[in-house]
């Protein structure tokens, strides 16, 4: 991938067109089927193409346009999973959800998102990413009635993962993101296996990896716990100096209206950092001088050549015109910075 300074990107999601699925919420069902659904998806994905390019970023991701949910999407083609008979369990520690039973033996049948990502690599020939759920938080998005171990089911996961991750590469993705929102919750499961288990997911990859922690989309219940965290947003210390010891490549962490010290980034000295610099839990648009500003905080922490500038997490419960206000924010925060700095 072509060396750029500063590159912009976004964690994951955008807002899908009101004509796919209902907007500004998750788990949003879809509005077309078949044929139309497919065609739908595409043209959903086309238009989160057009919108990052014309806020300039450097990094292109799919939005996630063509999956309803960032974790059980993928979930839902692999065996061993009944998402007929669902069961109420509480995720992260934080909400209650109605989720999927792991039955059986869980392996993946096909690719999943493999097609998809051909698609978008024929769209553009910048660098993109692609997002898929890291183990840990798969495991805590269902009940296991099978292998009676998180860890154990979180291997199965990686080994699932890594056959997916290892196709992705082959179709052209440049980085590979895996979500990772229970590590700020689970940081002796991280400690433990959770990492371990998200390094056989990236076993043999040659592109780049990342792992995004992040507190959270901005919904209710995830404000809700962000009030009860303090003055000061700590979970970074407890899993950082083991992500600092792994293959990963770039962490992604939430800083942009957060409580995180951001010199926790030290714990990571050496690895490409994605900083949040937007708020993606309110509808105000950050104006670039805002991004700038969260951007030279960082540069306290993190060398220049490997400072990502983001969004704190994904932007699918926003309006579309929010996101494509934040989006451009984004972009023109990080050219503040680059002019500053002389590149």
């Amino acid at each position: 991938m072509k060396k750029l300074l500063l590159p912009t990107s976004i964690v994951g999601s955008l807002p899908k067109p009101a004509w796919l699925a209902p907007p500004e919420k998750l788990w949003s069902p879809w509005k077309l089927e078949d044929d139309q659904l497919l065609e739908g998806k595409q043209d959903a994905l086309r238009i989160s193409l057009q919108e990052q390019q014309l806020a300039d970023l450097d990094i292109i991701c799919d939005g996630e346009q063509t999956r309803q949910h960032f974790v059980t999407t993928f979930i839902e083609h692999l065996s061993g999973v009944d998402f007929e008979n669902r069961k109420t369990v509480k995720i992260r520690n934080r909400y209650d959800a109605s989720v999927p039973v792991v039955v059986g033996e869980v392996a993946r049948q096909k690719a999943v998102f493999v097609e998809d990502a051909k698609f978008l690599r024929k769209q553009t020939n910048k660098p993109i990413k692609w997002a898929l759920p890291g183990p840990l938080t798969m495991v805590d998005t269902l009940y296991d009635d099978h292998y009676k171990s998180r860890e154990k089911l979180a291997w199965e996961f990686a080994k699932a993962l890594n056959e997916e991750a290892r196709e992705l590469q082959d179709a052209g993705v440049d980085i590979i993101q895996f979500d990772e929102p229970a590590f700020n919750v689970f940081f002796d499961e991280v400690n433990d296996w959770g990492m371990a288990a998200l390094e056989r997911a990236i076993e043999g990859l040659h592109c780049q990896t990342a792992v995004h922690i992040c507190y959270g989309y901005g919904i209710q219940a995830n404000n809700d716990w962000k009030k009860t965290l303090g003055s000061e947003w700590r979970q970074y210390e407890e899993i950082f100096p083991k992500i600092q010891k792994s293959k990963i490549d770039v962490v992604s962490l939430e800083c942009h209206n957060s409580n995180v010290p951001l010199n926790l980034m030290e714990l990571v000295r050496g690895k490409k950092v994605m900083v949040g610099a937007i708020d993606v839990a309110t509808n105000t648009i950050e104006t670039p001088e805002e991004v700038a500003n969260t951007l030279r905080k960082a540069l306290e922490f993190v060398d220049a050549e490997n400072l990502y500038p983001s969004t704190n997490c994904g932007m699918a419960p926003l309006s579309r015109n929010v996101a494509r206000g934040k989006l451009s924010a984004l972009s023109a925060g990080a050219e503040i910075i680059r002019k500053e700095l002389g590149i």
